[in-house]
Parts: C-alpha cells; sequence; structure tokens
C-alpha cells in the first residue's frame, strides 16, 4: 500500500502530520526529548519491531527532525539527537499533553507533570497569541487565505 504525500498538499496541518502522522513518530521524539536517544534504549521503551522502528527513525532524520550521530565506531553505533525542527515539534507534542491530561488521564491523573525551568512551578502549556499575548483558542480566531494559499 502506497502512503499518502501529505506534504505536497497546501495546509500546513497536512505537512506537519506528513512528518509525524503516524503514532510511532511522536512516541519517538517524545523519547528523544527526554533523553532516551540510542536505538535500544528507543526500541526497549516504546515496544517498537526493529524494522518499523528503523523505518520512523530514518524517516525523521530525512525529515530534519532528528540527527543521527555516531557515538562507537566498532561496532558503528549511532544516537539521535532533535534539531531546531524537531525541538519546535516537543512544542506541538506538550499541546498534545494537555488535551490528553484534560480529557484522557482519568482519575489517576496525568503520568507525567512538567517544571517550567523560568519559574520553577508545575505547569501546562497555554497556547497565546504571538501578537498580543493574549490566550489564543480555536474560538478566538478567523482562518483567512494565505500567501501560500492554493487559490
Amino acid at each position: 500500500m502506497q502512503r499518502t504525500r501529505f506534504g505536497d498538499m497546501a495546509c500546513s496541518i497536512a505537512r506537519t502530520l506528513d512528518v509525524i502522522g503516524e503514532p510511532w513518530s511522536p512516541l519517538i521524539l517524545r523519547d528523544v526529548y527526554v533523553g532516551l536517544t540510542r536505538f535500544d534504549q528507543l526500541q526497549q521503551d516504546l515496544g517498537i519491531s526493529r524494522k518499523v522502528l528503523a523505518e520512523r527513525l530514518k524517516w525523521l532524520v530525512e525529515s530534519g527532525v532528528l540527527a543521527r550521530r555516531q557515538y562507537s565506531e566498532r561496532p558503528p553505533r549511532f544516537e539521535y539527537t532533535l534539531t531546531d525542527k524537531g525541538t519546535e515539534l516537543c512544542d506541538l507534542l506538550l499541546v498534545m499533553v494537555r488535551w490528553g491530561d484534560r480529557w484522557l488521564a482519568g482519575e489517576a491523573g496525568p503520568p507525567v507533570l512538567y517544571r517550567h525551568h523560568a519559574c520553577g512551578e508545575i505547569a501546562h502549556v497555554e497556547p497565546s497569541c504571538s501578537a498580543c499575548g493574549e490566550p489564543m483558542r480555536a474560538t478566538d480566531v478567523d482562518v483567512l487565505p494565505g500567501p501560500g494559499h492554493a487559490g
């Protein structure tokens, strides 16, 4: 079965899904973000097949989200680190965490807490307007054609 190429669509959501739209990719990014950078660590934590993990890592490197760095010559071994592009995708994951914690955590509560470096408090991400700083939700915006609109 051929994979649909969402990256060719004139839509930023579709283009983002082209990079991380299958379920393993965000989980791989999450693991690299928290410090699991080696293939065997990722494979063990995720319980993913080696073949699928290798394919996903290759795609994330090709997409510029992860960088592959050799840490051993004999035998050759590599680790994966977030690029700037990948680190910014982790911001998106924090928004997903907020939604999951609110709607899916259940009575047990969130499985992970996040401490903000600037204030030292346990917090969650709140999207805000880049122009005025006010909270920004889907109900607060109008969607208008942009310069890259496909017409």
